[in-house]
């Protein structure tokens, strides 16, 4: 039996020397498996496509077909950039076993791309398997996830313990697994997907712009039997938010209330949509009270609930004229 196949997929937006730092991490984590990576940039517009295949020339990582990049027309997002990647074979024109989807700032530890291909051989009904992150300084980001539901929205929003013991299942975020553990579904910024799932329920979701998105997609994952893993022993450095701006920017983008409306009324209904978020904006009612009386500013970014309420007022429609 061939050893199994992996194609590790690097998006590009406005990032290249980021780009380049995690392609050069990634390869040396793929070649003890014979892996291959695709370097989508998503039309980036500064230059990035030409200095990213410029240095893959120069230091001759395009020889073999061991690297290769494409340009996207459009940037339709992080779910679009990533189903070129995920649209393409390998060099040698075959399907590859799995998918790995790595961020351009997202630098993988030795061995972190095996621990979660040998985590989907050795379980069949295994769809996904996500990394352990860590930022540059060393603390743990929280990356293991319940699905979002009504509880969840009103305990996440309130931030109360006694709401938290009350619902103990509510919360989104789980406590971080120290072991290998299954989960409802993980961030995307060192994630392994199973092809032969892939052709069953799809790729990312494009109506999504940025976040959501794989949430979206383990949950379709879930419904159609696999199972999502968060695995501790492969372990990635991230920076986080670099291409998107989100470090510098108070305010949540529009494109975050278009892709959490989304997700709830494409998997739920418009009810259930309603009621989540009648939800959120209680719980986050009781956290302005407690910060309030206790002379601090709430934890939210700047004119949130004002802003989810606003973009709940206008039309459900997402296109890229819709997105800024």
């Amino acid at each position: 039996m061939s050893n199994p196949t992996v194609l590790c997929i690097l998006l590009n937006f406005r990032t290249a020397a980021m780009t380049l730092r995690a392609a050069e991490a990634a390869l040396a984590d793929l070649h003890p498996l014979g892996g291959e990576l695709v370097i989508v940039d998503n039309a980036s517009g500064d230059g990035s496509y030409e200095t990213i295949c410029q240095e893959v020339a120069s230091r001759g990582w395009g020889e073999g077909g061991l690297v290769r990049v494409v340009a996207s027309p459009v940037n339709g997002g992080f779910g679009a950039g990533n189903n070129i990647g995920l649209a393409m074979s390998r060099s040698d024109g075959r399907k590859p076993d799995y998918y790995y989807i790595l961020n351009s700032d997202a630098f993988p530890d030795a061995g972190c791309t095996a621990a979660l291909l040998a985590h989907l051989e050795a379980h069949p009904q295994a769809g996904i398997a996500c990394s352990h992150i860590r930022g540059e300084d060393n603390v743990v980001h929280t990356t293991a996830f319940r699905f979002p539901t009504i509880a969840g929205e009103f305990a996440g929003a309130a931030r109360l313990g006694m709401i938290d013991r009350l619902l103990p299942e509510a919360p989104v975020p789980l406590p971080q697994p120290t072991q290998t553990q299954q989960v409802d579904w993980s961030a995307g910024a060192s994630m392994m997907l199973r092809a032969t799932m892939l052709e069953k329920i799809g790729t990312f979701d494009e109506t999504f712009f940025l976040y959501f998105e794989e949430t979206d997609l383990c949950l379709r994952a879930a419904r159609a039997g696999w199972s999502c893993w968060y695995v501790p022993d492969s372990r990635v450095v991230h920076i986080g938010s670099v291409s998107t701006g989100m470090k510098t920017k108070q305010r949540m983008p529009s494109y975050w209330y278009d892709s959490r409306r989304h997700y709830f009324i494409k998997n739920h209904g418009r009810a259930y949509a309603a009621i989540a978020l009648l939800a959120h904006v209680a719980g986050g009612v009781l956290h302005r009270l407690r910060t309030g009386l206790a002379g601090r500013k709430p934890q939210d970014p700047a004119w949130f609930l004002r802003d989810l309420l606003t973009h709940a007022a206008t039309p459900y429609r997402l296109s890229p004229e819709d997105r800024s």
